[in-house]
């Protein structure tokens, strides 16, 4: 009542609308994905720089780019490495930023087609920018998109990795220019995108304390390792506070 025209007029049209909208392409995924893999080109020649002074040569930094195409992990895994760590830790290091692709994976997975070996295979073009551009909105993902925003990061990531590699053949001592200084500042500039929350806070000030506490007496690349501990914190339920604002102790 009230209303002109009839009250189902609008709906259908823009359900058809919607239907005739066509279905993203890989060519979609590609220019979607391109900024990003522009952003991704000072990073890239960065680590291949590093991985070049770290005595890495020109060949391992780009084979591990291109079978990691993991930033977070490469850094960590490298400068463990880089102080003396063993190979180990720096592997459970890596391992550890990338175990949230864990939850991405199964996030994404009803988007992948085929048999086990082929979804896997898609899988594999999982990044974080990616899996932010694939998302309809509503908990799906559009593979095409998703596979098709992976091909210019991974080229990119490549091709950077390889130039900085040769680059960094050309560079003496690395402090001269603060090259040395990028992995803990690679690594802040990721925390201070993270905690937005007293929780977030205190995980990152125990990990610290704990890192620290343990950097004189332990080997390269354990402390690491250990502080991830304080990510326990996050599972602790939070304390209510009483009418006079004052914490609530916890129930038992």
């Amino acid at each position: 009542m009230g209303r002109s025209g009839r009250d189902d007029g609008d709906t259908p049209d823009a359900d058809f609308a919607d239907s005739k909208k066509p279905d993203p392409t890989y060519a979609d995924g590609m220019r979607k994905g391109l900024p990003v893999a522009l952003a991704l080109i000072p990073i890239g020649l960065t680590f291949g720089v590093l991985g070049r002074l770290d005595g890495l040569g020109t060949i391992a930094p780009v084979a591990f780019s291109a079978l990691t195409f993991s930033a977070s992990a490469q850094f960590a895994a490298t400068g463990v490495v880089a102080v003396g760590g063993s190979i180990a830790a720096a592997v459970v290091s890596a391992g550890l930023l990338n175990s949230r692709f864990v939850p991405m994976g199964v996030a994404a997975s009803s988007a992948f087609t085929g048999g086990r070996l082929r979804r896997a295979a898609q899988a594999q073009a999982l990044a974080d920018a990616s899996w932010v551009l694939a998302s309809r909105g509503d908990g799906t993902f559009d593979r095409k998109l998703l596979i098709g925003a992976t091909v210019p990061q991974y080229v990119s990531w490549i091709a950077a990795t390889w130039a900085g590699a040769i680059v960094g053949s050309q560079i003496g001592d690395p402090s001269r220019f603060g090259i040395d200084a990028v992995f803990p500042a690679f690594f802040l500039a990721l925390l201070a995108g993270e905690v937005r929350d007293l929780r977030r806070l205190q995980v990152a000030l125990v990990a610290a304390a704990i890192t620290l506490a343990l950097v004189p007496v332990l080997p390269p690349g354990i402390p690491l390792v250990a502080a991830c501990a304080a990510s326990l914190l996050a599972f602790l339920p939070p304390s209510a506070p009483r009418s006079d604002g004052s914490p609530r102790p916890a129930e038992s």
